[in-house]
C-alpha cells in the first residue's frame, strides 16, 4: 500500500502513512497542544478548494499561503537570489495556482526551514518542483519523515549567495535561522515571537513552548544572544508574519531582559527594548 500524505487538523503537520496516522508527533510533543476531541486528518484531496495567495513583503521576498489556512497557518517564504529562487519555511498547502506561479518564476534551487513548526508542505514543493537541495539541520532530522533531506546542515550553512543558515538551538535542538545578509532580514523561525498591532510590531518574546508558556533557559538565551550579536538586520520574519522594523539591538535587549531575572515566555513591549 503506498504511503499517503496526511495533515493533522490540529496543527497542520504533514505525515506520510499507510492509512490515517495513529497520532501526530508534533501535537504529542510538549511544545504544542493536544486536540481536545481526538485525532482528525486532512488529505490533499480534501484541500482541492483552497485558494492560493502570495504577496511581496520586501523587494525580492514573497510570502505564499493558502486560504482558508490549515493547521498553524504558516507562510512559505520565497527569496530571489543570484542563484535563483530559494524557499524558506513552507505554506500549509500549495494550491495549483501557487505551484504554477513558482514554475513561472523558474522553480526553486533550494529549500530549507527553521524547524518542524515551519515545515508546512515542504513535501509538496519537493514532489512537484524537485529542487536539488532541501536543507534541514542535522539535529532535527527526526521530524522530516514527510520529505527527503538532501543536505543535512551543521552550525553554519550557506543556502545561496547572501543567504546563510545558522543553528540557534533553543526552541528545538536543531532550530536554525536564515540571515539574508543583503536585505538585512533575519528569518527567525520560532526563535522569536512578534506581537503585532495591525502591521506594527509592538512586542517580542522567546520561548521553548509558547502554548505551554515554557521559557528558554539562561544558557539557551546566551547561545542565541551570541549568535544574534553577529548578525545585522532591521526586520524579521517568522513562519507566520513579516515584521519591520525589528532590529538586532531590540532582540539583544530582549535576551538581556531575560538574563537578568527568571526568564518568561510572554511578550516584552518593544518600547521597553528600544
Amino acid at each position: 500500500m503506498p504511503l499517503r500524505p496526511y495533515s493533522c487538523d490540529n496543527c497542520g503537520h504533514w505525515q506520510r502513512w499507510f492509512a490515517e496516522p495513529p497520532s501526530c508527533p508534533v501535537c504529542t510533543d510538549v511544545r504544542n497542544a493536544l486536540p481536545e476531541d481526538g485525532w482528525a486528518w486532512t488529505t490533499p484531496d480534501d484541500l482541492a478548494g483552497r485558494a492560493a495567495r502570495w504577496a511581496e513583503v520586501a523587494p525580492g521576498v514573497t510570502g505564499f499561503w493558502c486560504e482558508p489556512q490549515i493547521g498553524l497557518g504558516t507562510t512559505g517564504w520565497v527569496l530571489e537570489t543570484d542563484a535563483g529562487l530559494v524557499g524558506w519555511e513552507g505554506a500549509g498547502f500549495y494550491p495549483p495556482d501557487a505551484l504554477a506561479e513558482l514554475r513561472r518564476r523558474g522553480g526553486l534551487v533550494a529549500l530549507g526551514a527553521s524547524h518542524v513548526h515551519g515545515y508546512g508542505a515542504l513535501w509538496q514543493l519537493q514532489d512537484e518542483l524537485a529542487p536539488p537541495v532541501l536543507a534541514i539541520d542535522v539535529r532535527d532530522l527526526a521530524w522530516t519523515k514527510a520529505f527527503v533531506v538532501t543536505w543535512p546542515t551543521d552550525a553554519r550553512h550557506e543556502l545561496a549567495p547572501g543567504l546563510v543558515m545558522h543553528r540557534s538551538g533553543g526552541h528545538f535542538p536543531g532550530h536554525a535561522v536564515l540571515h539574508d545578509e543583503r536585505r538585512g532580514i533575519l528569518f527567525v523561525g520560532d526563535l522569536l515571537k512578534v506581537d503585532l498591532d495591525g502591521d506594527r510590531p509592538v512586542g517580542l518574546s522567546c520561548h521553548k513552548a509558547y502554548h505551554a508558556q515554557i521559557p528558554l533557559s539562561h544558557d539557551e538565551i546566551r547561545e542565541a544572544r551570541a549568535l544574534v550579536e553577529r548578525l545585522d538586520f532591521e526586520a524579521v520574519a517568522t513562519p507566520f508574519e513579516f515584521a519591520a522594523p525589528v532590529t538586532q539591538k531590540q532582540v539583544l535587549a530582549l535576551f538581556d531582559h531575560h538574563l537578568g531575572r527568571q526568564p518568561l515566555a510572554g511578550p516584552v513591549p518593544l518600547e521597553e527594548l528600544t
